[in-house]
């Protein structure tokens, strides 16, 4: 009598410290991605992070345009200079306060026309496609276009106040009181289209369930917004906010066109600084470590919204 036994099985392999050595069918793997993400990586690492890390270095140096000697390191020499120049800390208040005053009523705005557009509205395609037309142009043309509208003689704005009789209108954009003002408006309506889309993309996303339950359950139309609207477009309201602001902090074209900094650089941004002194006055080792010191404060703010935003979530 014979007795059947059983295969032998393999041996199992065992774990080593450095977790399983991946296979060779692996590693072609691990190969063939990074040949498929080069092409979209190359062109940040030679647009982006190459001049970024240039622009650092330079910063350190004393590089000027039009001089013949060799440009020299110079460590932070350059930095300290800056904690003393009253004009930049100027700009950069007014930076500030231009990009609170873009971002904040640029959200209110943008979140009460993404309400609307999520309406069942007739010739709601029509509305949608009307609401982006700004996020279309480039800030050029709304620049040139919006110097129009406040031409002191024959601008449209004036020209309605005259035939309202509310005055004989003034120069928005030479005022000293008037030309931030006039220029954040631009930037509101400029920069509200993308932040429509946005929410409304995120209003699109909440179950219609949830708001007829709510209805059912006799509550009114904020309550509906505060219980059920809000903590599912919370998320997407944080991102748009923390993108916005960067943006329009860092914003150039649009008011360079409008007021070129003036007048009395009341409408001076740190961007339009550190452009003028690098191709005005060529200083450029200067203007790169103004570059520096605002993407070191951009970077704390955005630091100090994460925190915010994941001890947020915690406590939900």
């Amino acid at each position: 009598m014979t007795l059947a036994t059983e295969p032998r099985r393999p041996p199992r392999p065992r774990p080593t410290k450095g977790g399983p050595r991946p296979g060779p069918g692996r590693r072609v793997l691990d190969h063939g991605a990074w040949f498929l993400v080069l092409p979209a990586l190359l062109p940040i690492l030679v647009l982006s992070v190459g001049p970024l890390l240039y622009g650092i270095a330079l910063a350190f140096t004393d590089a000027q345009s039009g001089r013949t000697e060799p440009t020299r390191w110079i460590g932070t020499l350059n930095f300290q200079d800056l904690l003393h120049d009253t004009l930049f800390w100027e700009s950069f208040r007014i930076g500030l306060l231009w990009a609170v005053g873009v971002t904040v009523p640029q959200f209110l705005l943008a979140l009460g026309l993404a309400l609307l557009l999520n309406q069942d509205l007739r010739l709601r395609w029509l509305a949608r496609a009307l609401a982006i037309i700004p996020w279309a142009m480039p800030e050029v043309v709304v620049g040139v276009m919006w110097r129009l509208v406040y031409n002191p003689d024959a601008g449209i704005l004036n020209e309605t106040l005259r035939d309202l009789g509310l005055g004989d209108g003034r120069d928005w954009l030479s005022g000293l009181a008037t030309a931030l003002p006039a220029v954040i408006v631009v930037g509101v309506w400029a920069g509200m289209p993308q932040t429509t889309v946005a929410l409304l993309a995120g209003l699109q996303n909440t179950p219609r369930e949830l708001h007829e339950a709510a209805a059912m359950d006799g509550a009114g139309a904020w309550r509906r917004f505060r219980t059920v609207t809000w903590p599912a477009l919370r998320p997407v309201a944080l991102a748009i906010t923390a993108l916005n602001f960067i943006w329009n902090f860092n914003s150039f074209a649009l008011v360079y066109v409008l007021t070129n900094g003036g007048p009395g650089g009341r409408t001076r941004l740190p961007m339009l600084f550190a452009y003028e002194e690098a191709f005005r006055y060529g200083q450029f080792g200067y203007a790169a470590a103004m570059g520096c010191v605002m993407v070191a404060v951009i970077s704390v703010i955005l630091a100090l919204h994460l925190v915010g935003r994941l001890r947020g979530g915690e406590q939900a």
